[in-house]
């Protein structure tokens, strides 16, 4: 891989857990793993999100999961914001 396209998927990748981080998520994960967690729990968002980025790529969320990240997130997604 060239590196302008490695930089291009690093910068991606940094925005993808970046935002994750603003909808207070763990900063070491992915939307997409986040989303793949939340449909695998049966919540609508995270389905309706993995639906959308299999436009993408097929199985991006399944592709995406990351079973160890989610630990350091401010507020865990089976705990409800107060």
């Amino acid at each position: 891989m060239g590196k302008i396209k490695r930089f291009g998927l690093n910068l991606l990748v940094w925005l993808d857990e970046g935002g994750n981080t603003l909808l207070l998520g763990d900063p070491g994960e992915t939307i997409s793993s986040r989303s793949a967690k939340a449909q695998m729990a049966g919540k609508r968002w995270g389905c309706v999100m993995c639906r959308f980025l299999n436009w993408f790529q097929a199985d991006h969320c399944q592709k995406s999961l990351l079973p160890y990240a989610g630990s350091n997130a401010v507020v865990p997604d089976d705990e409800p914001v107060k």
